[in-house]
């Protein structure tokens, strides 16, 4: 069965997981940054038009296969998008070898407690059961930690789990995403914290329940190793959070057993005007040192 073999892709094959979940007010940013101004389109429509074209334009790519990218987190619209007259989680797995994942978060409630919780997701039942039948394999939800306040933090694992449990009822695996900004006045401070807030999580959740974590690369090296044999995690996952591709792949490098997920660090160098085989060329360079970064540690 294909969830069989993704199961077994996602908990063995080496490789990383592409992030092509930019949505709603980072989507002009991400167009921007490609070399699409604001000026260029009218409309959401046209806005997530471009969007598509763009994760299009990357899916389709010779570079981006299953060899080196194991699995690829979609927006919505991608999801429900076409891609050579197939559903994009299809063209996925079938023709790219890549197991799909779906962005449900809908955004962060404003900071408080030094976190910021995820907002509520309505009709996420209705969603996940849509997912299901596309071939979607799991879920993404992120959420924000600034500073080192346990009361906050213990808020955001509890949330984590919550929908967690509430996305696994579907047969989906979830990837919990508590992210630490890289910013923070205290990342150590904060991070020590989500080990244990985490750990407390893992332990209580049923057997044969299994979730991946993805996590903002740790201040110290192997931080969430012991997580990674926990029976209750099937892997670990780094974001890049804001660091260049050069400096994300060092960090990530000094992890054993984490790999990446990264967006910004893996898109950051493409751009509109390139021909496709520049753009091809520009991918493929990235993939190569996230996927070296992610299986060759130091």
């Amino acid at each position: 069965m294909s969830i069989d073999r993704m199961k077994a892709q996602m908990s063995e094959k080496p490789g990383f997981i592409a992030a092509l979940d930019q949505s709603g007010g980072s989507t002009p940013g991400a167009l921007r940054h490609y070399g699409i101004p604001e000026s260029a389109y009218d409309g959401e429509a046209e806005m997530f038009r471009l969007m598509h074209e763009m994760r299009v334009r990357i899916i389709t790519a010779p570079s981006f296969t299953g060899e080196k990218i194991i699995a690829a987190i979609l927006f919505e619209r991608t999801m429900d998008g076409l891609v050579e007259d197939k559903p994009v989680p299809s063209f996925l797995w079938e023709d790219r070898g890549v197991v799909p994942f779906l962005k449900v978060d809908k955004g962060l409630e404003p900071e408080k407690g030094g976190v910021s919780l995820m907002k509520p997701i309505p009709g996420l039942d209705e969603l996940l059961a849509r997912a299901v039948k596309l071939g979607i394999y799991g879920t993404k939800e992120r959420s924000v930690i600034n500073l080192p306040d346990r009361e906050g933090i213990a808020a955001i694992a509890r949330q984590q789990f919550d929908l967690a449990r509430q996305i696994s009822a579907h047969g989906l695996v979830p990837i919990l995403e508590p992210e630490v900004l890289i910013k923070s006045p205290d990342k150590a401070g904060a991070e020590a914290i989500l080990l244990e807030e985490l750990t407390r999580g893992l332990d209580a959740l049923p057997d044969g329940e299994q979730v991946m974590l993805k996590l903002t690369i740790p201040d110290v090296p192997d931080l969430y190793r012991d997580l990674m044999t926990h029976p209750r995690v099937q892997r670990i996952v780094a974001l890049s959070g804001g660091y260049p591709l050069d400096e994300a792949c060092t960090r990530l490098a000094a992890n054993h057993g984490m790999i990446a997920s990264f967006s910004r660090a893996l898109l950051g160098d493409l751009k509109h005007s390139m021909s496709d085989a520049e753009f091809d060329a520009t991918l493929a360079q990235a993939i190569d040192k996230i996927y070296r970064a992610s299986t060759i540690k130091n």
